[in-house]
């Protein structure tokens, strides 16, 4: 029975040691899991909501193609189609939108007018096309007085057309300016119920081919483009050779100096940056080939776009893909990517506990045994007084209690021989208190003294 009550008082002091040691700890580690989990990006969503502008820059294509791209990765390209780049910007910058990114002309909007709207890059030159029936002509400033067709509202030509024609004061009485779709202008043109139109488009789009080469319908060649690429950085001058849409037909019949802005990526700040570098892979495959005005691997860049460009992409052009998607999956990649935080209390937290647990356990058993050295430390001390017989009966007497006390300490097993150290080191300092009472009684007993009383000297 008394053994069982040792046993039953064994367990509840172990398990109150290992609770009072693994407590902390575990709360320890719960904090800074918790801290880290702070830190962890959220899982980037499975769809991407973009704007597409219909009748610019062949935007509709390059959606399709990025939509067959993403869904390789399990990423859904959600369209929404606007009515042009300008009306693209509005919906990015507004948040209860739900547009994620889209695609837009450079020169369309300022940082201003854009709020929380960064760039991901540029994606190809898309040149102004200048059509006009009459006489050639050399500049937008000889169009003044003229029916003009500049695009659609809220397009980026309509931006473009109008900022080329007031800086030339050709937008002005008697020119008479009209707000008309692309396809529309181009049979107006034809018709000849407009004298010129504006139109954004890549060289390589059908409509341009044709209609460079309707009869009586002649192109623009900018005499002063290096003037306009001075004033506005978000252009640059291209040069289209004679004969590069119909070597046949030789059309053109001559070189044409072009003006393009870019085609650009742009996106919400808030966008997740696995999402980012996904697009920007895609804007690699699919605009990195080379093209009648573009070279192999000119696009995408980090060329002006009027808002600032992003942090990821910065890092993308300058060190290309991350890591871990150069050799994973998206979406091993991101998970990777999101998790690796949790290292850091592993590392700060979990590894050095996992050895301080058990030196801390052991420091709580043998914290029982320890204390009662203080009292062994005591009697040898004393011993050193030269003590008197009684005294050093009263010292045997505390041994035997220290001794017994700590035989009563519940002990695991596998901490065991630290109980008989201490029992060992009892045992050394009873035989020097042993030897010293002995002496002690035959000195008193020689000089004629009972056992017990004090030598008078």
């Amino acid at each position: 029975m008394k053994t069982d009550k040792l046993k039953a008082q064994l367990r509840r002091t172990l398990r109150r040691d290992l609770w009072m040691t693994l407590g902390p700890a575990l709360a320890l580690i719960a904090i800074a899991f918790a801290v880290t989990f702070y830190f962890v990006k959220p899982a980037p969503p499975k769809t991407i909501v973009i704007a597409t502008p219909q009748d610019e820059g062949g935007f509709r294509y390059f959606a399709r193609k990025y939509e067959e791209i993403l869904a390789r990765d399990g990423i859904k390209l959600e369209m929404r189609p606007t009515k042009g780049s300008v009306a693209s910007i509005e919906l990015l910058s507004d948040e209860s939108s739900g547009v994620d990114v889209a695609f837009v002309q450079s020169g369309t909007v300022g940082a201003e007018k854009a709020e929380r709207v960064v760039s991901l890059g540029s994606l190809s030159y898309v040149p102004l096309w200048v059509f006009y029936r009459g006489e050639p002509i050399e500049d937008v400033r000889d169009l003044k007085g003229r029916r003009i067709s500049v695009g659609a509202e809220e397009s980026g030509t309509r931006a473009l057309a109008l900022t080329m024609l007031e800086a030339n004061k050709a937008d002005q009485a008697p020119t008479q300016l009209v707000a008309l779709g692309r396809d529309e202008s181009i049979e107006q043109l034809k018709q000849g119920a407009v004298d010129a139109i504006f139109i954004v488009a890549t060289a390589e789009a059908p409509a341009i081919k044709k209609l460079a080469a309707v009869p009586g319908v002649r192109l623009l060649s900018f005499s002063r483009a290096e003037a306009y690429v001075r004033r506005y950085t978000y252009l640059s001058r291209h040069v289209l050779p004679r004969g590069v849409f119909d070597l046949a037909a030789d059309v053109p019949a001559e070189d044409v100096t072009l003006l393009a802005p870019t085609a650009n990526l742009v996106a919400r700040d808030s966008l997740h940056p696995a999402l980012a570098y996904l697009l920007l892979r895609a804007a690699s495959e699919v605009h990195g080939k080379a093209g009648m005005l573009d070279k192999t691997g000119e696009f995408p860049a980090p060329m002006e776009a009027g808002v600032p460009l992003s942090s990821e992409a910065r890092r993308y052009y300058e060190s290309g893909v991350p890591l871990l998607q150069r050799y994973l999956p998206f979406w091993a990649a991101n998970l990777v990517d999101r998790l690796w935080v949790m290292l850091v209390p592993i590392i700060a937290v979990v590894v050095p506990l996992v050895r301080a647990v058990p030196a801390l356990f052991l420091w709580r058993v043998r914290s029982r045994i320890v204390r009662w050295y203080a009292r062994l430390k005591e009697i040898e001390l004393q011993l050193d007084e030269n003590p008197n017989a009684d005294r050093l009966t009263d010292m045997m007497r505390r041994l035997d209690e220290a001794e017994r006390e700590v035989n009563r300490i519940p002990m695991p097993l596998s901490y065991s021989e630290n109980l008989y150290f201490f029992r060992e080191h009892i045992e050394v300092v009873r035989r020097r208190l042993a030897r010293r009472l002995s002496d002690a009684q035959h000195e008193e007993a020689a000089a004629g003294l009972a056992p017990g009383a004090k030598a008078t000297g």
